[in-house]
C-alpha cells in the first residue's frame, strides 16, 4: 500500500478531474478540468504548518484551507452555477482525496 497510496493520491488530484469534467460539465470539459487543476491551489495552506510536509499527518481537519468550515463554504458553492459550482465540485472532490488517502496512511 506505500508505493500505491502516492500514486492513487495524485492520479486523483491530476488526471481523475477529467473524468468528472467530462460527467458533469461535458459542454465546457477542458475549461472544467483546467478550474479543477486550479483547486490544487487550496494547498498553499500547507505552507503556514510546521513542518511543511508531514506524511504522518492528514491535511483534512488540519489545514485552514481543508478545515471543516471551508468544506462547508465548498459546499454552498455547489448551490451556485458557472465557475463557481466547477470551484466547489474540484475542491469537494480534492478534500475527499485528501481525506481518502488519510485513510490507507498507516501512521494515522
Amino acid at each position: 500500500m506505500e508505493i500505491a497510496r502516492p500514486i492513487i493520491h495524485y492520479f486523483l488530484h491530476l488526471v481523475f478531474p477529467i473524468v468528472l469534467a467530462w460527467l458533469f460539465f461535458r459542454k465546457d470539459w477542458k475549461k472544467a478540468y483546467f478550474l479543477m487543476l486550479l483547486t490544487m491551489l487550496v494547498d498553499v495552506d500547507h505552507l503556514f504548518a510546521t513542518p511543511i510536509f508531514d506524511p504522518n499527518r492528514g491535511s483534512v481537519g488540519f489545514h485552514l484551507f481543508h478545515g471543516y468550515v471551508a468544506i462547508g463554504i465548498y459546499i454552498l458553492m455547489l448551490f451556485f452555477k458557472g465557475n463557481i459550482r466547477i470551484l466547489g465540485v474540484g475542491l469537494l472532490f480534492h478534500m475527499f482525496t485528501d481525506f481518502l488517502d488519510m485513510q490507507m496512511n498507516p501512521h494515522l
